[in-house]
């Protein structure tokens, strides 16, 4: 018994090293990297740390809808550097990133969860993409969301239901709610989404992480499945602000794209702009701050109590770090009637068909909006028949049926709209607006809608968004931790660098975010030979949501 005691003694120390030689559960840019760079660590084993979690505990949630065959190849590539050890790694070195399935890549198929697109294979990375490579990530594979981010519950025919993983009755918010599910869950360290109205901050606020939709035309948007010209943005989801920072950064600098002229509107003292470094610089002491208040369900239920309370103890915080906030009661902030100025409609058909018929576009894959939609391979939510449907025979000239108001109403409208909101933040001296991204508790599966978001208004305006955890609800049989809360912080136009610095101070008020209850477990590490396959869950898709159906 003693020499097996000597040997387990000398033993233990080697054992422990190595299970603490990397943990991927909450892991960050700057814990990736110390680990790495100090040794204590490869990027095989950082990338099979996250693998492993996503084939051990995908079930939880079914987030993942495929995985990139190449990581552990890229993974071995990066090692090979590392030994060299010449110094000159990206801000993305060996980061495992899960992208929107959205994204164009070469590597792995982009369906936009699509049972129609399965086979859709870009033979040309989107320009976000190659520029997250090019940095130095890993792109560990897809991410579920709401089919063709149309919506927010984040159901799709290819990818089935995802569930939000502090509340299994609850969705994760949307479009990119597989985005926001799996860096909850610990599945990457960050990744990416888009939002043509509230996807980004959905999931961001369901999830209790972070987000930045930026202002548009700040990074291009080619080689993304489009929605609408006027409203879509693409950027980062993570866990902390400063990883938001780094993954801004990386994004931004694509700069212009002759194929998005959104992207020349980016002003000469904004390009190229390292987000992280003044990122510590910023302080919320004599910030002004517009709360607006038509931006609150102030009707007391289980559903909005919560937020409005945690609404109420933020502003409290920030009162006492020294910001003023000011209440905006304007009745022109009421999301439902600002969404009639929604441009989706019109300009869903074009983008979609020139997406669909570009010659770097292989696989098999139909041509049109319309055939997609004549396949039966796809599913639409009941609430969205109507907007669909019109969509399918409208554009942006040609408005012969019965639609109110026009495109160019619309138009006019939205620029009317923008001028409302300068005016706002110059006569109450604003640095930014506050409002909670939902009024209500992220909704529960085979709900009608994702009900009560307030999106619109920076997808409309074109406007920045940082979103920041606030709370949680309180703890339920089925929500040990709570159901994540967050707030929106909306800026004037390339203002990204002040809204992270404010979200910055934010963060730094006191930590909020926690990790799900399940999300927590140690998995251990697999020696993997080869990239694991992942079958997304398609047998959860509620009734509610029936596939084919238009």
């Amino acid at each position: 018994m003693v020499p097996n005691l000597k040997i387990l003694l000398y033993l233990l120390p080697l054992i422990s090293c190595q299970a603490l030689s990397f943990d991927a559960r909450e892991a960050t840019i700057a814990s990736t990297h110390h680990s790495l760079y100090t040794g204590l660590t490869t990027c095989r084993e950082v990338v099979s740390s996250f693998l492993s979690r996503i084939e051990s505990l995908n079930n939880h949630t079914n987030a993942i809808i495929s995985l990139n065959p190449r990581v552990l190849t890229v993974a071995d590539q990066y090692d090979a550097k590392l030994k060299v050890n010449n110094g000159s790694f990206g801000p993305l070195f060996c980061i495992p990133t899960l992208l929107k399935d959205n994204y164009d890549t070469v590597d792995v198929p982009t369906t936009g969860g699509n049972l129609d697109l399965t086979d859709s294979r870009p033979s040309v990375d989107a320009p976000a993409t190659a520029a997250l490579k090019n940095a130095g990530a890993i792109i560990l594979g897809k991410a579920n969301l709401h089919e063709l981010a149309l919506e927010g519950i984040s159901v799709s025919s290819l990818g089935g239901q995802t569930i939000n993983p502090y509340d299994y009755t609850r969705t994760p918010g949307g479009s990119s709610g597989g985005t926001g599910a799996s860096v909850a869950a610990s599945f990457a360290v960050w990744g990416t989404g888009t939002d043509t109205v509230n996807s980004l901050r959905s999931p961001a606020s369901a999830n209790s992480l972070f987000s930045c939709r930026p202002t548009r035309g700040l990074i291009t948007r080619t080689g993304i499945i489009p929605i609408s010209y006027t409203q879509d943005t693409i950027g980062p989801i993570a866990r902390c602000v400063e990883d938001i920072a780094t993954a801004l950064t990386v994004m931004s600098s694509i700069g212009f794209d002759a194929a998005d002229n959104a992207t020349a509107l980016v002003p000469a003292g904004i390009k190229g702009t390292d987000y992280t470094a003044s990122l510590t610089q910023g302080s919320l002491k004599g910030l002004r701050l517009g709360l607006i208040e038509g931006f609150f369900n102030t009707t007391a239920s289980s559903e909005t109590t919560p937020v409005n309370d945690a609404m109420a103890n933020i502003t409290a915080k920030l009162r006492g770090a020294g910001a003023t906030v000011v209440p905006i009661t304007d009745s022109l902030y009421n999301a439902t009637a600002i969404a009639n100025l929604d441009t989706q409609r019109f300009e869903y058909r074009e983008e979609m068909d020139h997406y669909l018929q570009r010659p770097s576009l292989k696989g098999q894959h139909p041509d049109t909006l319309n055939e997609l939609y004549a396949s039966g391979k796809f599913l639409v939510i009941p609430s969205q028949y109507e907007y669909v449907t019109t969509a399918l025979v409208s554009s942006t000239s040609n408005q012969t049926w019965e639609m109110k108001p026009s495109y160019d109403a619309v138009q006019y409208g939205i620029r009317n709209l923008i001028l409302a909101l300068q005016e706002t933040f110059v006569s109450n001296n604003l640095d930014a607006l506050i409002y909670p991204e939902q009024k209500n508790l992220v909704v529960k599966i085979g709900s009608p809608s994702q009900a009560g978001r307030n999106g619109i208004l920076a997808a409309l305006t074109g406007s920045p968004v940082i979103t920041v955890p606030v709370g949680f609800s309180p703890a339920t049989r089925t929500a040990p931790e709570g159901v994540p809360i967050g707030m929106e912080i909306l800026g004037q136009p390339w203002t990204e660098e002040k809204l992270l610095q404010i979200a910055y101070g934010i963060q730094g008020l006191g930590r909020v975010r926690k990790t799900p209850s399940w999300a927590k477990q140690v998995v251990g590490v697999n020696a993997y030979g080869s990239v694991p396959s992942v079958t997304p869950d398609r047998g959860n898709i509620p009734a509610a949501y029936p596939v084919g159906v238009l």
